[in-house]
């Protein structure tokens, strides 16, 4: 079975790469590709990870092994995990393909910036590769999970983050506030929606008279609808914390946009104090404007 530290866990890295250099996704044609890639990954992560503990317990078939984990798993949910997994496995190889091109014609702290991460990136991938076919090669048993398989991956997990952490450190890789806005609001949506998941799962297979096939397929659906949404409240209460650049970018924008349909002057002196309170949240704000000349003088 190909748990890659769990399918979650290689997807999130998976997306830590692809926002390389800037914390955004890919701009121009690709973005909505990316986007729905990254909700789809999301999800499936979600689902794969916590699948099979959940669909055990509503069945009251729980058995762990020696080593911790649960088995046996139903096929259904291997074949899920293994999928997840090899989809955010071959994006990281498409993205270390990118990087050469792009790596030629970067120039002198780009190249740094790109030369920590594509080191670690290589090692992480390479450990993910050698923890997945090694085993295959062996014994014949794909991605199979042991000690020195989730070793192998540690090693590479580490060596990613200490190269990421180098890179940011010394040579500015990323915008770190808008990473910290990303990663805290991810993490955030991540356990929402892994928590609405899990209760639906568990409130449609103890209360309600449905299958667990069914109540998981529900709670998938019930996730995907609920993701845009709760990913752009959750962004914009993060970013007014972490990420104050683009929370106070957006409200100008905001009071530009009802600037152009008021003509009250009154209106947009309130507006205008609005805006620099949510902004700024000063203790005390006053407005002063010119006052109004006669006509004819």
């Amino acid at each position: 079975m190909l748990f890659i530290g769990g399918p979650l866990v290689t997807v999130l890295m998976a997306i830590l790469l692809w926002l390389f250099p800037d914390g955004r996704l890919p701009a121009g044609p690709w973005h909505g590709v990316s986007v729905a890639a990254v909700t789809a990954g999301l999800l499936a992560g979600v689902a794969a990870t916590i699948g099979p503990g959940l669909t055990a317990v509503a069945g009251h078939d729980v058995h762990i092994d020696g080593n911790g984990n649960l088995y046996p798993v139903s096929a259904a949910w291997t074949t899920a995990g293994n999928v997840t997994s090899i989809v955010a496995l071959a994006s990281m190889l498409g993205w270390l393909a990118l990087q050469v091109p792009r790596y030629r014609r970067s120039a002198a702290e780009r190249r740094q910036q790109l030369k920590w991460l594509y080191s670690g990136a290589a090692v992480f991938v390479a450990a993910l590769l050698a923890s997945a076919f090694v085993p295959y090669v062996a014994d014949g048993s794909f991605g199979s999970d042991g000690p020195l398989a989730n070793d192998t991956i540690e090693l590479g997990s580490s060596v990613l983050l200490i190269c990421i952490a180098i890179a940011v450190l010394k040579y500015r890789l990323y915008a770190i506030d808008r990473i910290i806005s990303r990663v805290v609001s991810y993490l955030i949506i991540t356990a929402v929606l892994a928590g609405m998941f899990a209760g639906l799962v568990l409130f449609a297979t103890s209360v309600l008279p449905v299958k667990a096939p069914v109540a998981v397929a529900a709670a998938t659906l019930a996730a995907a609808a609920l993701f845009n949404p709760l990913r752009r409240r959750v962004q914009h209460a993060v970013d007014r914390r972490f990420n104050r650049t683009r929370y106070d970018a957006e409200a100008v924008a905001s009071f530009s946009a009802r600037l152009r349909h008021t003509v009250d002057l009154d209106a947009i002196t309130s507006e205008l104090a609005s805006t620099v309170h949510h902004a700024f949240e000063p203790a005390h704000v006053s407005v002063w404007s010119a006052p109004r000349q006669p006509r004819g003088q």
